[in-house]
């Protein structure tokens, strides 16, 4: 009798579990937003071409077992930067561009001889090239037969600093002579674009801008801070996250590169108070001190408030992916612009319900979960040698 209840205890249990797990991972389907009223749209090509995010069976987003949450998303990604394994393991050839006031961008290229189209990735705040998730992206590209060139802003990745002139996502300037410089190499060949977190909100201004001159055939931004003013709201609070993982880590690359550049920043006309700047332990001190006076702001919040790009969205004309992630603690689900998003047909969002900021990572052995659908959407947008008209 004992034995025949452990038997209907361990099977009570075990049914318990397996609805418990089937719950939890039917939260985890992707939720697409993006007008189908029109045909052809960019929803209508997430349909046809990418069911990592549109099928019923492969639509999900299931986070890595013991990384549930945004924060430990976020912090495990953080902590990846300089990994290598077979996912990441990439050399790059890197070319140098020089701008109209002497500044120096770097191009860092992979699989530059092949014959696909070719795909320009930008980092976040303080980011480069060396990035983990940006090597694995650049890797899973190149796989899939693209080029891939990775932009370094001013100062990032190892580029020198040749001018005072630093690197801010309002600017779409170096950006946009990078695809100038691409497109005068490459004038039959379709160029894409790719970018993270702050590099994402200089995207989406870009391909705004340009409207229907984008010299973009797709282009998908990954955790894209579209309101700048609540996310810098966010970075600036203390928390577990910003205090001892996200906030350090951007804050020491920056300065970093103010410490490499110490005399190039100082001649700037401009006379930044350097002995504040080395000693910033805010990433919104930085931007008062520097950013927000080159733009001819009083301080970072005037800043932030005349730079997010929620606006921008509306002027969207080329096939444009948002991927971001409801438990993101920098850009938060409701800063989102969901409904100008759907209204534009040109413009989708990917929303998952774990994934953090930039970590996406799922698997017993975690991988980046957004690799597959940014493949497969850059893949269907460059079928045809030109540009698709929506």
């Amino acid at each position: 009798m004992t034995y025949e209840l452990s038997l209907v205890g361990a099977a009570i249990a075990g049914t318990a579990l397996y609805c418990g797990l089937k719950r939890y991972h039917s939260k985890c389907l992707v939720k697409v937003y993006g007008t189908e009223t029109s045909h052809p749209s960019t929803r209508a090509l997430l349909n046809e071409y990418c069911p990592s995010l549109t099928s019923p069976t492969l639509a999900y987003m299931v986070p890595t077992p013991y990384l549930p949450t945004g924060i430990l998303q976020t912090s495990f990604c953080s902590l990846q930067t300089l990994k290598r394994d077979t996912l990441s393991d990439i050399a790059y050839e890197r070319e140098l561009l020089t701008t109209p006031d002497q500044g120096t961008l770097s191009l860092d290229w992979y699989a530059k001889d092949a014959q696909g189209p070719i795909s320009i990735i930008m980092a976040g705040i303080g980011g480069s090239s060396y990035e983990y998730h940006i090597r694995c992206l650049v890797k899973a590209l190149g796989t899939a037969g693209f080029r891939v060139v990775v932009m370094n802003h001013r100062g990032l990745g190892r580029t020198p600093l040749t001018s005072p002139k630093l690197y801010n996502a309002q600017d779409t300037s170096d950006f946009t002579q990078s695809l100038h410089h691409i497109r005068d190499a490459y004038p039959e060949v379709p160029l894409v674009g790719v970018a993270f977190s702050m590099g994402a909100m200089l995207l989406t201004k870009y391909v705004s801008e340009t409207g229907s001159s984008s010299l973009l055939s797709a282009a998908v931004a990954v955790s894209c801070p579209f309101d700048m003013l609540l996310t810098g709201r966010q970075l600036d609070r203390d928390s577990f996250l910003n205090n001892n993982v996200f906030r350090p880590l951007v804050v020491a690359s920056q300065l970093r590169v103010v410490k490499r550049n110490y005399d190039m920043i100082k001649s700037d006309p401009i006379n930044f108070d350097m002995e504040a700047l080395l000693n910033a332990k805010r990433i919104s001190e930085i931007d008062s001190l520097v950013t927000a006076r080159t733009q001819g702001y009083k301080d970072c919040w005037e800043l932030y408030a005349a730079g997010s790009t929620t606006d921008y969205v509306d002027d969207i004309r080329t096939p444009f992916l948002v991927i971001n992630a409801m438990d993101d603690n920098v850009v938060p689900p409701h800063s989102l612009p969901i409904d100008k998003i759907e209204s534009n047909p040109y413009t989708a969002l990917a929303l998952v319900k774990h994934g953090g900021h930039l970590g996406f990572f799922t698997g017993l052995k975690p991988r980046i979960w957004y690799l597959t659908p940014v493949v497969e959407f850059l893949t269907a947008a460059t079928r045809q040698e030109s540009k698709p008209k929506l």
